[in-house]
């Protein structure tokens, strides 16, 4: 199964778009939209922004091992 590193977040506030890579190692709560400032955080039953706001879920969503952490 090949883990895609790499999404791209909307953002729900100016609906900019910025693909970033995501990490492997911790959850990302907290992303800072560069076009508008908005803080973005995960939506409830979410891990982290990655799952909420981007076009793929965080890399340990993708293996099938759950939520990070």
């Amino acid at each position: 199964m090949d883990i895609a590193l790499t999404s791209t977040l909307t953002c729900p506030e100016c609906s900019a778009k910025t693909t970033a890579e995501m990490p492997t190692d911790a959850c990302q709560y907290f992303w800072d939209c560069p076009a508008c400032g908005a803080v973005l955080r995960p939506l409830p039953g979410d891990c982290c922004v990655w799952c909420s706001f981007g076009t793929v879920p965080c890399p340990p969503v993708q293996a099938g091992d759950g939520c990070c952490g």
